[in-house]
């Protein structure tokens, strides 16, 4: 029980006191601007899509903790849903999601859950709880690291991402694709990424999302 215990704990994301802070006072100093422009967002995509306005997906800080993501919504509504977005859902993507997702607006929202703590601006992508429960040596050493909203996976492997999934034309082929092709590779970026983390490349990453936004 207690060997259990232990390894629980030293299996909890990894974040320093250091970059906390950045994560809580870049987070607060943005809100302020942030929230107009997610109002607006809000109050288009309730006249233009209908409620909900928001998406909440679970997903994992580490492979025992679980907390709720946010995002706008950007699809229709579907009870069925699950899994990552591949060429599958393509014809559920509205016209104002398919704005949102090209300049990543979408993801607005989780300024939220950086403050809160859940995940970090810079870490790797937190992941569906499927993924973590197929491959949990992976994301054991994946999620040493607090998930972030961007990442080293996000800026190299994000784009090649879209391209793969977007060529699959069921969800038993996206989920193919992702495991074979796309779990692997990130993870190795992931893990590049928190073995060289410093405050300096979390600028520089955090650059790059801006700039191909």
């Amino acid at each position: 029980m207690v060997v259990g215990v232990l390894e629980t704990l030293d299996e909890e994301p990894q974040i320093t006191a250091g970059k906390r802070a950045f994560d809580v006072i870049f987070g607060l100093t943005l809100l302020p601007v942030l929230l107009p422009v997610m109002a607006l967002i809000g109050l288009a995509i309730l006249i233009l899509d209908g409620a909900p306005v928001l998406f909440v997906s679970e997903r994992m800080q580490s492979r025992w903790r679980s907390f709720d993501l946010h995002k706008f919504r950007t699809m229709r509504c579907c009870d069925c849903d699950a899994g990552v977005s591949g060429g599958d859902k393509e014809a559920r993507i509205t016209r104002t999601g398919r704005f949102l997702r090209r300049f990543r607006l979408d993801e607005l929202p989780q300024i939220f859950n950086v403050i809160r703590g859940d995940i970090s601006f810079v870490g790797p992508r937190p992941p569906l709880r499927s993924y973590v429960e197929q491959f949990p040596e992976v994301y054991a050493e994946v999620l040493r690291s607090r998930p972030g909203i961007t990442g080293l996976a996000t800026i190299v492997y994000h784009r090649h991402e879209e391209r793969i999934l977007a060529a699959c034309l069921s969800a038993e082929e996206t989920h193919k694709a992702y495991s074979d092709r796309c779990v692997p590779r990130k993870a190795k970026l992931d893990i590049i990424y928190r073995k060289n983390a410093c405050l300096s490349l979390d600028l520089w990453l955090l650059a790059r999302t801006v700039a191909r936004a």
